[in-house]
């Protein structure tokens, strides 16, 4: 595995511990006092960077243990594409879903939570399986939709107090970040032949 892998998988456990640390804070500290300040509020032009901050808060630590799992495993997927790669996944989820459940959910709500990421990131795998075409999308796609599969109903509205809005547009954003980010270059195989020290030939 290389270093960009390597860092972006790290990437992605911090970020769980981040959200774990905040949490903590949050319930036993705060009182929902982080999640009243840096949760995303619909309609509401006074904090637009609450866009970036909202999936790293949870409404209470049930609702981050539920995404904890499929966060990290569903996240060190789309890192085994890189670093970068990672990233840029990563901010298209979070703007896409963010201006969704900003513009789709009655106001004065205020969405907290990684499940827009964690569908972002199911949308980018699956996708991606299928534009790459190379070995290793293709069994991540494949084992994606086998345990994850159902998650796509997640997309509908189904439970009060749950935002399908972040859940269909981060679902959305994955699919856009497989399409819209380069598609990976395979490695050139060299078949020319270069003269030895020796005045022979060989191939390297």
């Amino acid at each position: 595995m290389n270093r960009s892998r390597i860092t972006a998988i790290l990437t992605v456990a911090a970020m769980l511990a981040a959200m774990w640390v905040l949490e903590i804070v949050d319930s036993f500290a705060l009182r929902g006092g982080l999640d009243s300040e840096f949760g995303l509020r619909s309609w509401d032009i006074d904090a637009p960077w609450t866009l970036l901050t909202a999936p790293l808060m949870h409404g209470n630590l049930a609702h981050l243990i539920g995404n904890s799992l499929p966060f990290l495993v569903l996240g060190s997927l789309v890192a085994f594409s890189g670093l970068s790669r990672f990233l840029l996944t990563t901010l298209i989820v979070t703007v896409v879903s963010g201006v969704g459940v900003w513009l789709f959910t009655a106001p004065p709500s205020i969405t907290v939570g990684a499940s827009g990421l964690v569908f972002g990131y199911f949308g980018y795998t699956v996708l991606r399986g299928i534009i790459e075409r190379k070995t290793v999308d293709i069994v991540i796609m494949i084992c994606v939709i086998i345990f994850y599969g159902t998650m796509i109903w997640g997309v509908l509205p189904q439970y009060p107090g749950v935002s399908w809005q972040a859940h269909l547009f981060g679902f959305m954003g994955g699919l856009l970040a497989a399409y819209l980010l380069p598609r990976r270059e395979k490695p050139r195989q060299i078949n020319q032949w270069n003269t030895g020290a020796q005045g022979g030939y060989y191939a390297p």
